[in-house]
């Protein structure tokens, strides 16, 4: 039998297949999503890729977002950066010092055609990652704000009512008292505790965080969360710490895994744990507004943004950007981004995509899973926009690292806020060196 034939065509058909694979063009998307969240993001590279045959969307996790910002700026540095980095908001202010690092995402957009609309996006959202001139630097992707998590199963048995959690940080210690006399180790947990309770706790009672309008306003910024609401509020914290109502488990967002195991009754923590919460979670559970004083004035105000945007690296080539842009178009249709967000409990970055999902009846079969949105399109101010700081991921360490000091009894609440601000300031003043033109 000649066999010649039939390799022939076998070698035409593999050079054909080859010849396609080529024409297509991949775009390295590097992220810190785990867990359930990492499933999402695969699936939405997947389905981007199964929409259309010119480009390929390749998702790498590289750790957590610190992790993957270090990586970005060593692989940047050496000539391999990727097209695409996902940056949680605190990084926003190094990543927007970082101009021959960064194309902004306005600019691929109009350079690639493609149809791009600031004013679809959700204002508070968009805002934050806009420059003052205007243009939209980043491509809005998780964004999510702070919210109460809280375990109805745990709230019935301990005798409280679970169509009823706590509005205010009076009720908040209330329940947790109830919450532990019914045997409840942890009732109250805090994860992003700097986020949580100095960021969006200053916005959401309308008092600044820093000065300039929260580094908005210029380079010159500095910290200023020592007020006496700030102070009566740690305080609290640290009685209820001792009294064994909270208990502190440690830095960014670990905490979240003693919600969803059950072990803590109440957090304060991300709307994105929602994702997490609905895929492993083995009790009912409730999302409500971050807690508030109600003696103060104005209160309560907005949350403010988190979880992170999509930056795009300079210095790839034209068809590539076109990918990007395809890619970015693709994420703010109103049903993706929708999907996104009733999947994740992130933000819907875009108001079509909000009002898709109202019109969807998710938010009435899903109580809770509006929080998020409800909160973040009040009305800001100057006071509430949010917090763009430079050397923010330092800062929070800071924060972290004094926290710590007054949940462990061995500094009051003052002496531990008056410590991370000095030290905070030392790293304002030291990136305001560094970027001062």
């Amino acid at each position: 039998m000649n066999l010649k034939p039939r390799f022939l065509i076998t070698a035409l058909l593999a050079a054909g297949l080859s010849t396609t694979a080529q024409a297509q063009v991949e775009v390295q998307w590097w992220h810190s999503m785990g867990g359930a969240l990492g499933d999402w993001v695969n699936d939405l590279a997947k389905e981007f890729n199964a929409s259309q045959k010119d480009y390929k969307i390749v998702p790498t996790f590289k750790g957590g977002y610190d992790e993957s910002m270090t990586a970005a700026i060593a692989a940047f540095r050496a000539g391999n950066a990727p097209h695409i980095l996902q940056v949680f908001e605190v990084g926003t202010a190094t990543m927007m010092a970082s101009k021959g690092a960064i194309k902004p995402v306005a600019e691929v957009m109009k350079e690639a055609g493609a149809k791009f609309d600031p004013s679809a996006y959700v204002p508070a959202v968009a805002g934050y990652y806009t420059a003052p001139n205007g243009q939209m630097l980043s491509f809005p992707f998780n964004s999510s704000t702070t919210v109460f998590h809280y375990n109805k199963d745990a709230f019935k048995a301990a005798g409280i009512d679970s169509e009823k959690p706590p509005a205010t940080w009076p009720e908040v210690a209330l329940a947790a008292a109830k919450l532990k006399a019914s045997g409840h180790k942890c009732p109250f947990t805090t994860s992003w505790q700097s986020w949580t309770q100095f960021e969006s706790f200053s916005a959401w009672h309308n008092v600044e965080f820093a000065s300039k309008n929260n580094g908005f306003g210029g380079l010159d910024t500095r910290l200023n969360f020592n007020t006496p609401l700030h102070v009566r509020h740690i305080e609290n914290l640290a009685n209820m710490s001792k009294q064994g109502l909270f208990v502190y488990k440690g830095r960014n967002n670990a905490a979240d895994s003693t919600f969803v195991s059950g072990e803590c009754a109440m957090t304060t923590g991300s709307s994105g744990l929602y994702a997490n919460v609905k895929k492993n979670a083995k009790f009912a559970s409730g999302i409500a507004p971050l807690p508030y004083y109600p003696d103060v004035t104005g209160a309560p105000q907005n949350t403010v943004i988190g979880g992170a945007s999509l930056w795009v690296m300079s210095g790839k080539k034209p068809a590539e950007y076109k990918g990007v842009a395809a890619f970015f178009n693709y994420l703010a249709q109103a049903d993706v981004a929708s999907e996104s967000h009733k999947r994740t409990g992130y933000l819907p970055v875009t108001k079509a995509a909000y009002e898709l999902t109202e019109k969807s009846g998710f938010y009435k079969a899903n109580p809770g899973t509006d929080v998020a949105v409800t909160q973040m399109i009040r009305k800001t101010t100057d006071k509430s926009r949010g917090v763009r700081l430079g050397n923010f991921v330092q800062i929070r360490t800071i924060i972290d690292e004094e926290m710590e000091q007054v949940w462990g009894g061995k500094k009051t609440a003052k002496e531990g806020i008056d410590a991370a601000i000095k030290r905070g300031n030392e790293q304002l003043e030291r990136f305001e060196k560094a970027n001062k033109r």
